[in-house]
């Protein structure tokens, strides 16, 4: 059985991913926890109603459309921390800096709480001052809690089969497992296959068949085969779940090669007129591809034999508040990238290395002593002329600076980070240029999406109401920008404010209901809302003086609900003796005697919670972090996020070590101390290795524009506010003046990927996702064809009913349709049969006669009485029930017998031979080349024996074995006839030849 039913992203002009697939035996695999650009928590009720019966959750890509809800999950869905995750290491780095980057710029990743909650919640205290418009905000979790969610993810690695484990609520799994294989289109990007009886799964959604610079692609095809096969693993499965995104674009002329030169010729157009250009991004993913390109675009033009360019007099900027870890993950996760990027740093340190040596031998020749050090390598992402900025200060002067420049700057929807402070300072200059990267889909409708920035730029980008500016680029093409003709800009800022009076009461009203609520969880975990109630009590305690001339009443109330959610908090007793059961000698403190006269089940047993051992079928499983070495920890803010680092020291109340007490700084900021004693050692080493906020130092004299920067970032304070707070939008208007460009870096698939691989793959179900409307019906119709032109057999995808594109909540069966049978062979028949050896497994065939048979009567009593005497051990009061009827039933067996004469010669005529089996070109050519003949591959699925025998493998499987060349003088025809019988005889060794009759 098989069951999926898609929470987010389909047929839905957003991007956010969300996928239950439910297998035999009540097995739920959630696939993403995607999140979009509104951050709107009413997205997310599907999805919490299914937590409590989840087994394991995967995740594919380190985006926010696929793991932008996964902090708020942990914090507030108390049994999700409970679920094993999985997920490959460069989706679990880069994620961690991803949504670290986004709760530190954007308070609405913290979420509105609904106004129906608050009514609830101020109804069930007996208040009726609840403001509908009033827009709280949940505690959002820390660098440090965020730190540590990650930490509880389990790493795989591509082509790896792993048997998980179930969550401590779920079913047995019963041998389901799943294999992680390269996506693309990101870093650890992943297509899953999960194996479970006789369903084989297939998830790809945003996935890229292409080549990139730092990026491989997907791995869908097997390199060892030509590239013209699927890789056995995901060929033919039962159900594939692609997504249709991109299903109607046609793919640029020239591949990558132009889409680079494309980028390039648009920035150098812009900078040769002193114009600043903003690339809006994202700060995990695609960020990688565009730091790369222009990086190495820039030190072409620096080089020596360049000539002049206008990118040696212009800046090259990357803006964003947690970029520096991102590149340090980076850095140390080069075997996930692309074979060029190992080859060019191997190519750059043999370089060093011999540059190195020649110094040492000019120093000696010279009779001196060289004085002057090597320079370091500098590899794929150490930058020489990539800036990184990671502070609003440093985004300010560079942005108030006069020349050319180039900025990258997150995020692609101009709704959060740097890019839309950048956007709004450089609107209203004509020779700016913004440039977009991927494609917007239309917002609003049914969806009530907010429309972002990104999607306003992008339709006036389509409309070209006020007119095309044609730049000629190097090939000769015109590049086009389109002008925005001073037309109105609003851009809504979000903004943090403290609560206080009446909103702090309905805040804590509400942190009471929700502890309530989470009490009666037996497996609740109620650390989130303990955190949000010490903070309640620390801006109850320094807001109380403020209020001393408020209503006496209304001090009373906000007392006694402060008081109420403390003791629910540390004392865990707000619930009644009732309610708890048994579980109150664990539940409350000083109780240890229950009466269980009278009780049933459980509640007749003392409560033991034992600590359950994880384990697989090579032993005992470690943790690996807990074995690194001190400079391979990964911590944050100085703390070792091994356990949890520092979120278990913040709380109030707790005990710390002597050693610790310097967390606290000058100014009561908890983290002041510490960021600093982190900024000093990421200073000291950066000088060490000569490297400085990202950039390489020369002769140990920084860049002066970044050391002035970085001097003021110093001396900045984060503004932010730690306690209750609510979110507060500010509207400005702009006009806007400058041009629009898109040069597509999304990095998906395309009409072309998606129209030749899918007839390859030759699922037997395919499920649409992750498009809008018109893209998966046009991909649902493509499919169509391709899939019944391809497939002679109506179970391949020749019936149309076997192509699905439901929408969001609508579940679709998929199960495989198998039927099995039992049936008896007589001896006779059992003689006769020729097994045949296809990769391990027997093969035969067989004709019969069936026919109804007698069963031994003792061989009957002896199954009778067994059954007898199991239904008595069962059911004792049923066991005199209907048991001729089971006695007469196993009188009948089918019975399948050789033919009789007179229908043997009849079948004998219709019985025509039987290959069996799926021999690989591959294969094929290796046992070829083992018997002395030559072969090699010519074109796309094609082997060229001897130079006169062509074999071809057509896409639905069938082999094509073509002889030519009679007329060549060099090829005589016995030479012909001998290549010409010898391949066919190796494709006949290789495959089971069966016949019945």
């Amino acid at each position: 059985m098989f069951n999926f039913t898609p929470l987010l992203g389909a047929q839905s002009s957003t991007s956010a991913s969300q996928s239950l697939l439910e297998l035999d035996g009540g097995v739920k695999v959630l696939i993403d926890v995607g999140w979009d650009e509104n951050f709107t928590v009413s997205k997310l009720k599907a999805l919490e109603r299914q937590i409590p019966s989840l087994s394991i959750i995967l995740l594919t890509h380190a985006t926010t459309s696929h793991l932008g809800a996964f902090a708020h999950c942990c914090k507030n869905f108390p049994l999700f921390t409970q679920i094993p995750i999985y997920a490959t290491t460069p989706v679990i780095s880069l994620g961690r800096t991803l949504l670290q980057d986004i709760y530190s710029s954007t308070p609405l990743a913290s979420t509105i709480i609904p106004t129906d909650r608050l009514l609830e919640s101020s109804y069930a205290s007996g208040s009726s001052q609840t403001d509908p418009a009033l827009q709280l905000l949940l505690q959002p979790p820390t660098s440090e809690e965020i730190a540590h969610y990650f930490s509880l993810i389990h790493p795989l690695k591509y082509s790896q089969p792993h048997e998980p484990l179930p969550s401590a609520f779920s079913p047995p799994l019963n041998g389901l497992k799943i294999t992680a294989y390269n996506a693309g289109h990101t870093l650890g990007g992943t297509i899953w296959h999960l194996q479970h009886g006789m369903e084989s799964i297939v998830y790809a959604v945003d996935w890229n068949q292409v080549r990139e610079n730092v990026l491989g692609g997907a791995a869908w095809l097997d390199a060892s085969g030509g590239g013209a096969e699927v890789i056995e693993q995901l060929r033919k499965p039962t159900a594939l779940v692609c997504s249709s995104r991109g299903a109607e674009k046609v793919s640029l002329t020239g591949g990558r090669k132009r889409r680079d030169d494309a980028l390039l010729d648009t920035i150098r157009a812009t900078v040769a007129k002193g114009g600043t250009v903003l690339i809006p991004t994202d700060t995990s993913a695609r960020v990688l591809e565009l730091a790369y390109l222009l990086e190495h675009a820039w030190r072409k033009a620096h080089s020596k034999n360049s000539s002049d360019s206008p990118f040696q007099g212009t800046r090259l900027y990357l803006a964003s508040k947690n970029v520096g870890a991102t590149m340090r993950y980076a850095r140390s996760m080069l075997e996930w990238m692309d074979d060029n990027i190992a080859k060019e740093l191997e190519a750059e340190e043999a370089a060093a290395t011999n540059k190195k040596q020649h110094k040492r031998t000019d120093s000696k020749q010279a009779g001196g002593r060289d004085t002057q050090p090597a320079g370091k390598t500098a590899g794929p992402f150490d930058f020489r002329h990539l800036k990184l900025l990671e502070r609003k200060k440093q985004v300010d002067k560079i942005t108030s600076m006069k020349g050319a420049r180039v900025i990258l700057a997150s995020d692609a929807s101009l709704e959060w980070g740097f890019s839309k402070e950048v956007l709004r300072k450089i609107a209203a200059d004509p020779t700016n240029l913004i440039i977009l990267t991927e494609s917007r889909g239309k917002r609003g409708g049914s969806e009530g999406d907010k429309e972002t920035l990104g999607d306003l730029l992008w339709s006036w980008y389509q409309e070209r109401r006020d007119g095309v500016a044609l730049e000629p680029g190097a090939d000769g093409q015109n590049l086009e920008q389109v002008h925005t003709g001073g037309r109105e800009l609003q851009m809504q800022a979000a903004e943090r404010v403290a609560l206080e009076g009446q909103e702090l009461l309905t805040y804590q009203q509400y942190l009471a209901t929700q502890r309530r609520l989470q009490n009666q969880m037996p497996l609740g975990n109620s650390t989130a809302l303990e955190t949000a109630a010490d903070a309640v009590d620390d801006t109850s305690s320094t807001s109380s003086s403020s209020s001393a001339e408020s209503d006496p009443e209304r001090q009373g109330k906000a007392l006694n609900t402060s008081a109420a959610v403390a003791n629910l908090n540390r004392n865990k007793a707000g619930l009644s003796k009732e309610t708890l059961g048994v579980n109150i000698l664990l539940r409350q403190p000083g109780v240890y005697d229950y009466d269980v006269r009278g009780k049933k089940g459980r509640e007749q047993m003392f409560p033991f919670v034992s600590k359950r051992r994880r384990a697989d079928d090579f032993g005992e499983l470690i943790r690996p972090e807990e074995y690194l070495r001190a400079e391979e920890r990964d911590d944050v803010d100085g703390h070792d996020m091994r356990d949890g680092g520092a979120a278990k020291d913040s709380k109030l109340g707790q005990k710390r070590k002597w050693g610790d007490a310097g967390l606290q700084g000058e100014n009561g900021d908890p983290g002041s101390s510490v960021a600093n004693k982190r900024r000093h050692q990421n200073s000291n080493t950066a000088d060490h290795n000569g490297m400085r906020n990202g950039n390489i130092v020369t002769n140990g004299n920084p860049d002066p524009e970044l050391d002035e920067t970085s001097d003021d970032s110093d001396s900045e304070t984060e503004e932010g506010t730690n306690g209750p707070s609510k979110v507060v939008f500010r509207t400005v208007s702009i006009e806007a003046h400058l041009k629009i460009a898109y040069v597509d870096f999304a990095g998906l698939h395309d009409q072309r990927s998606l129209s030749m691989l899918i007839p390859l793959i030759q699922p037997r179900k395919l499920i649409l996702v992750g498009g809008d409307a018109g893209e998966t019906e046009f991909l649902a119709s493509e499919c169509r064809q391709k899939l019944v032109s391809a497939s002679s057999e109506p179970a391949n995808g020749g019936a149309p009913n076997n192509i699905f594109t439901p929408v969001n909540g609508q579940m679709v069966n998929a199960s495989v349709d198998t039927n099995a049978w039992t049936v008896k062979l007589s001896s006779v028949l059992m003689k006769r049969l020729r097994w045949q050896n296809v990769r391990g497994l027997g093969v035969v065939t067989l004709t019969g006669h069936l026919s109804a048979m007698a069963v031994d009567e003792q061989e009957v009593a002896d199954n009778v009485s067994k059954k007898r005497q199991k239904l008595v051990k069962e059911n004792p009061e049923e066991s005199g029930l209907d048991q001729k009827a089971a006695e007469k039933a196993q009188y009948v067996a089918p019975l399948l017998d050789v033919l009789p004469v007179s229908m043997a010669a009849a079948t004998r005529s219709v019985a025509q031979p039987l290959h069996v089996g799926d021999l690989r070109l591959a294969d094929l050519r290796k046992i070829l080349q083992s018997t002395g003949h030559t072969a090699e591959f010519r074109g796309e699925g094609t082997l060229l024996i001897d130079g006169l025998v062509a074999v071809r493998k057509t896409a639905t499987g069938k082999l094509e074995v073509e002889g030519g060349g009679l007329g060549l003088p060099d090829y005589p025809a016995r030479s012909l006839e001998g290549s010409f019988y010898a391949v066919k005889r190796k494709i006949y060794d290789g495959l089971a030849v069966i016949a019945g009759g």
